[in-house]
């Protein structure tokens, strides 16, 4: 049961196929991995243990029929509770959607279930996947697997600490400033902030707009570029798709690295405060990336502008989302979800076109920048995992942060570029707390991104470091 529970999602898809395991050994020992650490941890705030082994009775007959099965048959996976699910109770973390069960699947959970990915739950997110640190008045606060007295990021904070303790082989998750990297680098596992357009969304208020993306979570990269073979590819639904098929991503990542054009930004330039723990770490990477055959350079792209764009663009979309609803339960919004929604509100139609012209400079630097690099290097979060109690670190290397968004400008400046972002595990403080990597690629290179993501876990093995749990 060790085995089947700690091996990949590739892995588990062979043993699938060779029929060395049925989809029901394999979604049985799940289930009796969430049982065990789910409790502890509280990272799946949903379960359906009964629909799961029923599913999984019926992909094993569709193994024995030699049906046409698609590339995740029988692979458990949880959602992020933000993600509607047809029969499945959607809550987005809030009690005003504690009895939420939608009728239809949203797209991405279409295609990873059409892809024969097995549901077993859903994934803890703070409320409204509002921020990077996952908690909620429903079910409180998902603890880190590495040191449960801290944060497991967000907001998919959930996920991220099921893949960690073996409870999941895949996972799905959203990101604007960071919330599928986040939560990676928080607790040693991969996360992909893919180009925006190459996942697909719907339904989507602003379908047009790139802040937003969903994507995949898994314990190494191959198993992320898995997942995203599933996820990407256009729909008609969703006008800004990419006109690009998922098996782009689906062949190999190994590739020789050799002459590849690298740029490291340890502190984007002076733009963030990064912790001393998490520079220590962090500097141990540009090395490797050189014995692998990369010139390194410390450069960053001119990030002018990048705050501003995120953070409008960010209260646009939250006032237009969530400001009638809480307009009518005003008692249910506090704090910073608060503070964006009023932001939202009080811009005006010159604020966001300012935005977007800044927006739009800052697309025509990077894409220079990139003429130069093949890669970016940077944080992924400036801070190690925090306690659990606090709402955000109010300051970091001495520097005072003043709002919410500050701790985490390393991952939302990088959102704001329109670029593909990996968070890959980095190692550890001495404290033992996970660090991520973030691997930056140019506009739309979502695939050179995964191959140097590969090429640095294999080269250092990092996340194969469990929690002590």
């Amino acid at each position: 049961m060790d085995e089947l529970y700690w091996a990949g999602a590739g892995e588990l898809s062979r043993l699938l196929r060779d029929g060395q395991v049925s989809a029901r050994e394999v979604v049985e020992a799940h289930l009796r991995r969430i049982e065990s650490v789910n409790p502890t941890v509280n990272a799946l705030v949903t379960v359906v243990a009964e629909q799961a082994m029923a599913q999984a009775e019926q992909a094993d007959k569709a193994w024995a029929l030699r049906s046409e099965l698609g590339p995740l048959h029988g692979l458990p996976i949880a959602h992020k509770d933000t993600h509607e699910t047809a029969g499945i109770r959607t809550t987005y973390g809030s009690p005003l959607f504690a009895d939420n069960v939608p009728d239809t699947d949203e797209l991405v959970i279409e295609r990873l279930r059409g892809a024969g990915a097995i549901t077993v739950g859903k994934t803890n997110v703070p409320v409204f996947a509002a921020g990077s640190h996952t908690v909620n008045p429903l079910f409180g606060a998902t603890r880190n697997p590495y040191d449960l007295g801290r944060s497991a990021g967000g907001s998919s904070g959930g996920a991220a600490a099921a893949l960690a303790t073996g409870m999941l082989a895949l996972a799905d998750g959203s990101d604007m400033g960071g919330s599928l990297r986040n939560p990676a680098s928080f607790n040693n596992v991969v996360g992909l902030r893919p180009s925006p357009g190459r996942v697909p969304s719907w339904p989507d208020p602003l379908p047009w707009s790139p802040l937003t993306v969903q994507g995949p979570m898994a314990r190494s990269v191959a198993d992320v570029a898995l997942a995203l073979s599933v996820l990407a590819g256009p729909d008609p639904r969703a006008p800004a798709a990419l006109d690009r098929p998922g098996s782009d991503v689906a062949g190999s990542l190994t590739m020789d690295l050799t002459g590849l054009r690298v740029a490291w930004a340890p502190d984007l330039a002076g733009r963030v405060a990064v912790d001393p723990e998490v520079s220590a770490v962090l500097h141990a990477a540009p090395p490797v990336f050189s014995t692998l055959g990369c010139t390194v350079e410390l450069d960053c792209p001119d990030l002018t502008g990048a705050d501003e764009v995120f953070r409008t663009l960010r209260a646009w979309r939250f006032e237009l989302v969530l400001g009638e609803i809480a307009a009518s339960y005003p008692d249910e919004f506090t704090g910073p979800l608060l503070d964006s929604i009023d932001r939202g509100r009080a811009l005006s139609g010159a604020d966001v076109a300012r935005a977007e012209a800044a927006h739009a400079a800052l697309f025509q630097r990077v894409r220079e920048f990139f003429t130069r690099h093949d890669l970016l290097l940077a944080p992924v979060s400036q801070v190690p995992p925090f306690p659990v109690e606090w709402a955000y670190p109010s300051e970091i290397a001495g520097q005072p942060m003043p709002d919410y968004l500050d701790w985490m400008a390393s991952a939302y400046l990088i959102s704001a570029t329109g670029c593909p972002a990996l968070s890959v595990p980095a190692g550890f403080t001495p404290g033992g707390l996970p660090i991520g990597l973030q691997i930056i690629g140019p506009h739309h290179g979502d695939l050179a991104v995964l191959r140097a993501g590969h090429a640095f876990e294999q080269a250092t093995g990092h996340g194969e470091r469990r929690p002590p749990l």
